[in-house]
């Protein structure tokens, strides 16, 4: 649904000389059109540094087979076969890492590397904090963060 101010907004832009082609999700003003391709350079990178990433591929029963990456869950895919599933959540994981390197952003990297790149926050009341720097110095730990991601993952496993 189109509303007037969009109208005139868009208008507005192609009098100004300014593209009122959609932008790629994230895009900002004078960003890349959809409707175009990638620079082969940028393509090629992208595909190899999603090669790398680690599939996880379930069985959907109303598409047949459902994938992501362990990297970047939110490229998904779907296909009738294992095999047209994983090289459809390959594509899929492709474009979003090529788009990524486009708006100079950095890819994830590839989980097996193990580097810690992701990151949660959590909030504490000042009693909290004060427990856990205290039970983290008497375990050894170098920080309160390496504590409570060792408990944290000895309880999930």
């Amino acid at each position: 649904m189109t509303t007037k101010s969009t109208k005139r907004s868009a208008a507005s832009r192609k009098a100004k000389g300014v593209s009122t082609r959609r932008t790629r999700p994230g895009g900002r003003a004078g960003g890349k059109a959809i409707d175009r391709p990638f620079a082969a350079a940028t393509l090629a990178r992208a595909a190899e540094i999603a090669s790398q990433y680690q599939l996880v591929i379930a069985r959907e029963e109303n598409v047949g087979f459902l994938g992501r990456t362990v990297e970047m869950p939110y490229a998904m895919a779907d296909g009738p076969t294992l095999e047209a599933c994983a090289a459809a959540t390959l594509e899929a994981t492709t474009v979003a890492v090529a788009t990524m390197i486009e708006q100079g952003e950095r890819p994830p990297s590839p989980a097996r590397e193990g580097k810690r790149d992701a990151q949660v926050n959590i909030r504490l009341t000042a009693e909290e904090k004060l427990t856990l720097e205290e039970s983290s110095r008497a375990a050894g730990f170098r920080s309160v963060s390496d504590f409570i991601r060792a408990a944290a993952l000895d309880r999930s496993r």
